[in-house]
């Protein structure tokens, strides 16, 4: 079983995220489990996705405390320290994120990417909602989601703007840096 955690803010699109990558695991033929935890506030404030996926039917109805994979569309709510303890060995790291790589050394024992999702968000004329941008960029640092079938959820789930979402996920697939 594959376990996945997406780290956002309200309107940038976590739980869609989350909604749209089980589709894709479930057009590979896999068994997908999604959920979600946000608060009274909606815009801004934070929100949590998590995703299940397996060969087989998944029974567990639990939050996910240690995630194989985690995903964080808003740079400002990354904790190093809470990864360290909780992300599992070989996990990936995925940050939103405009700077450097210098940043986020501590992250570099993991396979930690970056992408400026909000930069190409914006570009496709979606504003500040990243998700499809963030889910692009996870295809090509899992290297177990294709495109095709990224392509093909995307389509299916999101409501308007279905193209501008499909070039977004095509440009963070590109722009993704694999740092270690």
């Amino acid at each position: 079983m594959t376990e996945i955690k997406f780290n956002g803010r309200g309107g940038q699109g976590a739980v869609i995220a989350a909604q749209i990558l089980a589709k894709v695991f479930f057009l590979m033929g896999m068994y997908p489990q999604c959920f979600s935890v946000f608060g009274g506030e909606r815009r801004g404030a934070p929100v949590a996705s998590f995703l299940r996926v397996d060969e087989k039917k998944i029974f567990l109805k639990c939050e996910i405390r240690r995630p194989d994979h985690v995903i964080y569309m808003a740079p400002d709510l990354v904790d190093e320290r809470e990864i360290e303890a909780t992300l599992k060995p070989n996990g990936i790291v995925l940050i939103n994120n405009a700077l450097t790589t210098n940043e986020f050394v501590g992250l570099r024992k993991f396979h930690l990417a970056l992408v400026d999702a909000l930069s190409v968000a914006e570009e496709a004329g979606l504003g500040s909602t990243i998700n499809t941008a963030i889910l692009g960029a996870y295809a090509r640092t899992a290297q177990t989601v294709s495109m095709e079938h990224l392509e093909a959820a995307i389509r299916d789930t999101v409501p308007a703007k279905v193209e501008q979402n499909v070039a977004a996920a095509r440009r963070a697939y590109d722009l993704t840096r694999l740092v270690s």
